[in-house]
């Protein structure tokens, strides 16, 4: 197997010997028994004629071909999420020719799962907006997402955190929003550790008290509202939800720490699943999925137990900067030629912390093919001076 040098963190370089990657055999024969949802990375264009940190930059054939493959594993596809920059590169227009392409491509794989992202990104944040300003935002993509038959996730607005006033105004926000919706919808609760501009959402800082509110407002709203999408890195707060939830109403995990104890769930219940990692580790999601399905929780942990340290890596803090380490692994393994991402985010990582996620996710068997994966791991140390 193929041998690297890799830096530490005492400035040394180190010998590190590849290992086998481990064998997935694609998408299971039966199945799965949780919903499973990879919000996918868009690939950028590296050689688009505009300026990274002001303009999003596609290529939209790698970024639907990505896609394509997250459906041929089985998963589902959660569109246009913060995993693809949205509002943090990626803009809504440039989302919304996103959704329209990946609602196209859907319509050729069969029993294809697509849900799209609807938010107020467009809208700037400030305290001086009014509701009906920040509900005109939500409607607009909403029906914007409708008309090209799509499925929405209602995403955490950072113009309604920046000037809702109380609890109440959360409440007739998303009560006026979910009153329109054609379909039910994913509601997505994003913590401030992904987004510092959504600290204190629905009303309050202390997120107990704050699922409160969030509460409310799903029984309230419930019959049009598929499941709710909670991403607070905190497994004991996702499961006291979970089990308070209306009746029927999902619990889609997004806690990347923990997945695996709250997909395989307890006496009283379990998560279905809405991750950025899935990006990452679709493989060994897919086929742990599969062993789930069939109720052998042994291979389903022993796949996906490797993962996790690989994803509290990826995922650490500060957290909003983890999609630089789901799109390098796409490059690791060949889904696109290059590391340039949207917003120039690949300068978001640091080079010690792209080789510990080398090392981490040959551990987890999930560099596919090593020798090209030391290759593009050589390119990047060279920038960096490493070579």
């Amino acid at each position: 197997m193929p041998t690297i040098n890799l830096p530490t963190a005492d400035g040394r370089m180190e010998a590190f010997t590849t290992s086998e990657p481990r064998e997935f055999d694609g998408r299971p024969s039966r199945p799965f028994n949780r919903v499973a949802l990879a919000a996918a990375h868009v690939v950028a264009d590296p050689i688009a004629q505009t300026e990274p940190w002001l303009e999003a930059a596609v290529d939209w054939d790698a970024t639907i071909a990505y896609r394509r493959y997250l459906w041929g594993l089985g998963l589902g596809v959660a569109e246009a999420m913060d995993t693809s920059q949205r509002g943090m590169g990626l803009d809504w227009n440039t989302s919304l020719e996103l959704i329209r392409r990946s609602i196209d491509a859907a319509r050729d794989i069969p029993d294809a799962v697509l849900f799209s992202g609807a938010g107020t990104d467009h809208l700037a944040p400030s305290p001086d907006l009014t509701l009906a300003q920040v509900i005109a935002a939500y409607e607009e993509q909403c029906s914007a997402i409708e008309k090209l038959g799509g499925r929405i996730i209602l995403m955490a607005s950072r113009a309604l955190a920046a000037c809702a006033k109380s609890p109440d105004d959360y409440l007739e926000v998303y009560g006026r929003v979910l009153s329109q919706v054609r379909d039910k919808v994913i509601i997505h609760w994003l913590g401030e550790m992904f987004d510092p501009a959504l600290e204190g959402y629905w009303g309050h800082r202390d997120h107990y008290r704050a699922m409160d509110v969030c509460l409310d407002m799903l029984n309230a709203n419930a019959a049009k509202i598929d499941g709710i999408k909670i991403s607070l890195l905190d497994k004991d707060k996702e499961i006291v939800m979970r089990r308070r939830l209306p009746k029927g109403m999902r619990m889609y995990t997004g806690d990347d720490f923990n997945y695996a104890e709250l997909i395989a769930g307890d006496e009283q219940g379990y998560s279905d699943a809405l991750l950025g990692i899935f990006d990452a580790i679709a493989p060994a999601a897919s086929a742990a999925l599969g062993a789930l399905a069939g109720n052998d929780y042994r291979s389903f942990h022993d796949i996906l137990a490797p993962t996790v340290p690989l994803s509290r890596h990826i995922f650490k803090a500060p957290t909003r900067f983890y999609k630089t380490g789901v799109v390098f692994m796409a490059y690791l393994n060949g889904h696109q030629r290059h590391f340039v991402m949207v917003g120039g985010q690949q300068s978001a990582r640091s080079i010690l912390h792209l080789a510990e996620l080398f090392r981490l996710a040959d551990r987890a068997g999930l560099l596919r093919d090593p020798d090209l994966a030391v290759a593009r791991m050589k390119n990047v140390l060279a920038v960096h001076g490493l070579a």
